[in-house]
């Protein structure tokens, strides 16, 4: 093995992709296997779930799925046991499950806004309570919560989506900081715009026109370029000294002004 490789290599390792049957987390999941973990695909759907795992197998990877609803701490509690029995430990856990909505500002209703605050946000705490705490006795592990380049800054249409990003930047900050002397880093991958279930339904013609106008690199992001940033973040080799940043993949928006 060469020293990139060896660098990037997570031949032994366990990851568990919650989101992994999505688009984003789906690939990012091929990536992790294709470096040697044995990943574990979390989500609800068995269909996809199965379809997942039959990619990454046929790319020579390693991977399982377990259904189970995030948004409950029971369920992540039987997850994380179910994890231990067929692997023993959990060295990476991304955290991609999440929903979006176009409702109009003054439209948002309270069930909604509670509804997306808990999916997007409360669901990733209880997460990385469960698997942290298995980290903290392992002696260490990798975290990769899923931002958004709307939790950097106010985006239009997306608003109550936005806010709840722009906490779990905060909160993977605080959780960074939290566990750093105990060997678990915590970063935010941020994408761009990558066209997935989630942001499809606000992405009219006037809109991407708008977003095409503010990204330098004047496309979409395809779901394979998030890879090399989860490589990195997930590795122990080559992130070792990378914990409570948010790494961005947007093709330059960010950097962006008129």
């Amino acid at each position: 093995m060469s020293f990139v490789e060896n660098l990037f290599s997570l031949e032994g390792q366990t990851a568990v992709v919650v989101g992994g049957t999505g688009v984003l987390c789906g690939e990012m999941a091929n990536g992790l296997a294709q470096a040697g973990a044995n990943v574990v695909v979390v989500g609800r759907s068995e269909e996809k779930g199965a379809k997942r795992v039959a990619e990454i197998e046929s790319l020579g990877g390693k991977a399982s799925f377990l259904a189970a609803d995030v948004a409950s701490r029971e369920m992540l509690e039987s997850l994380l046991a179910q994890v231990l029995e067929s692997h023993g430990k959990v060295d990476i856990l991304v955290n991609g499950a999440g929903v979006n909505s176009p409702t109009a500002l003054l439209e948002i209703g309270d069930e909604e806004f509670a509804r997306i605050l808990d999916i997007n946000l409360g669901a990733i705490l209880r997460s990385c309570q469960v698997f942290g705490r298995q980290m903290l006795e392992q002696g260490g592990g990798s975290i990769i919560n899923i931002g958004s380049i709307s939790g950097l800054g106010p985006l239009s249409k997306v608003f109550t989506y936005s806010a709840s990003k722009a906490a779990v930047h905060n909160l993977s900050k605080n959780l960074a900081r939290e566990w750093a002397e105990q060997g678990i880093r915590v970063n935010t991958l941020v994408p761009g715009f990558f066209p997935a279930e989630q942001n499809r339904k606000v992405l009219t013609d006037d809109r991407v026109a708008a977003i095409m106008g503010h990204t330098p690199a004047n496309r979409f992001g395809e779901a394979h370029e998030l890879i090399g940033a989860t490589l990195l973040l997930a590795s122990q080799s080559a992130g070792s000294f990378v914990t409570g940043i948010e790494m961005i993949v947007d093709g330059g928006f960010s950097a962006m002004t008129i």
